[in-house]
């Protein structure tokens, strides 16, 4: 038991699997999970324990932000071991080409700051995604004719950003899409050592203003679970 996950020792697999909300975690966890056990509901942030075809597999919730994601990933791997964290997340679009429900598989994050920041120091660190987890998504991807997009996001301390500059700037880079969490995740991973991906789901068109509705952000996410699922056992 931690500060913030009231799970017992051993009742956290090596496979953990984040979203962001903790309603979706409940869903993915009675959706793909055979006998989930619900192992955390402190603060209300929901984790769950099962199998997937016969593997050991966590659902747990991370919150909104950064800051949350660093808490949970830390405990996560330090405190019960976990290897491989794979965020399951929605993302907002930036590039006309990535549409509505398509695939992100966040290959690097651009960021303007990290909650690691203090401990990095003067270190200007590139988070990646594990790239042998990358590499496994990306084929399976392709295999099963998901329409997929591997590239860099833009991770956001804000969910109302205001500032109108930022969009050109990540459009004009290449940027594929932003969210709220990865960039943090993979610096948490590499300072202890685990494997870490995000596999996200275009929720929002910014370039169209096209948007998913609340009820399909909740439940609308089974081929971005599937592939996180996979992947982790390829």
């Amino acid at each position: 038991m931690t500060i913030h996950l009231s799970a017992a020792p051993g009742e956290i697999a090596e496979t953990v699997l984040m979203p962001g909300d903790p309603l979706r975690a409940r869903w993915a966890a009675e959706r793909f999970l055979q006998d989930p056990v619900q192992t955390n509901r402190t603060r209300g942030m929901l984790g769950f324990t099962g199998r997937w075809r016969g593997e050991r597999v966590t659902i747990q919730a991370s919150g909104m932000g950064m800051a949350s994601m660093a808490i949970y990933a830390r405990e996560l791997i330090v405190d019960y071991g976990a290897r491989r964290l794979i965020r399951i997340g929605s993302a907002g679009s930036l590039q006309p080409e990535v549409g509505l429900r398509d695939l992100v598989l966040a290959q690097a994050c651009t960021t303007l700051s990290l909650p690691s920041r203090p401990i990095l120091r003067e270190v200007a660190l590139a988070p990646c995604a594990d790239f042998a987890l990358l590499a496994a998504a990306h084929r399976i991807a392709n295999a099963r004719g998901w329409p997929t997009h591997a590239g860099n996001v833009f991770t956001s301390d804000l969910f109302y950003e205001e500032r109108d500059d930022l969009r050109a700037i990540m459009q004009r880079h290449g940027v594929l899409a932003v969210e709220m969490e990865a960039a943090e995740l993979y610096a948490t991973a590499a300072r202890h050592g685990a494997q870490a991906l995000a596999v996200l789901t275009i929720s929002d068109h910014l370039p169209t203003g096209e948007a998913l509705s609340p009820e399909e952000r909740e439940t609308g996410f089974a081929m971005m679970v599937e592939l996180a699922l996979e992947t982790a056992f390829a």
